[in-house]
């Protein structure tokens, strides 16, 4: 098995998930508080042993029946390979928030001034067809509303590499619509996503800035306050 690696940040639940995942897989390891997400997935590849690792995020809350058992050729050790999560908020089900698996080496001498990381590192990419996990990212205001707003500006800006245009499009409207206003923190999901598409329209040359949370806590405070 490859090395399984949680970063967490300041996700509220981080600790709760992190014991669910390490009762099941005691070979995890957590990078904790590292700034930058970047910074946070390099200081994880330096921690790991094995050629490929995996990557859980601190709000993910990983499915009964995924076991972290895909084994990659040799012909695969330079792909970047992200498994599918579902949204609790508007039932969406794609990579956003998913498990993945790195190459080491490559995560380590990665581009640190891309704007998605995940497809930073190689310029192949696996898209997996299991759902891996509830990315759980509505636990507080900010959280639900930081986590939106980044994926919604990654969305409206197309820099997603590779992407299907009508794909991103579709997944975009239904971030900033109305489903999901019912479910905990709904709101803030709907609000951090029409504002994350409608900075990425309006600042296309300041799209990093969504990978500075200090930055993203001000916004949040302004559109709050």
């Amino acid at each position: 098995m490859y090395d399984i690696v949680f970063i967490s940040y300041n996700e509220p639940d981080a600790d709760e998930n992190f014991a669910r995942l390490k009762e099941r897989f005691p070979i995890a390891k957590r990078v904790h508080g590292v700034k930058g997400i970047h910074q946070a997935h390099i200081e994880a590849a330096k921690r790991c042993f094995t050629k490929m690792f995996w990557i859980v995020d601190g709000d993910a809350r990983i499915e009964d029946d995924f076991d972290f058992s895909h084994s990659v050729s040799e012909y695969d050790l330079d792909v970047v390979h992200v498994w599918r999560s579902r949204n609790p908020i508007n039932d969406l089900v794609y990579g956003y928030g998913g498990v993945k698996l790195f190459p080491r080496k490559m995560t380590i001498n990665m581009d640190t001034t891309s704007t998605d990381m995940t497809t930073s590192i190689s310029d192949k990419f696996k898209a997996m067809p299991e759902v891996s996990n509830i990315t759980a990212f509505n636990t507080d205001g900010f959280s639900t509303w930081k986590s939106a707003f980044r994926e919604c500006a990654k969305l409206a800006s197309k820099t997603i590499r590779n992407q299907n245009t009508d794909e991103t499009d579709a997944r975009l409207s239904i971030w900033c619509g109305t489903k999901g206003r019912d479910q905990p923190y709904g709101d803030y999901a709907i609000q951090g996503a029409r504002a994350g598409r409608k900075f990425a329209i309006a600042n296309p040359d300041k799209l990093n800035l969504i990978n500075n949370f200090d930055w993203l806590k001000e916004q949040f405070d302004e559109q709050y306050s």
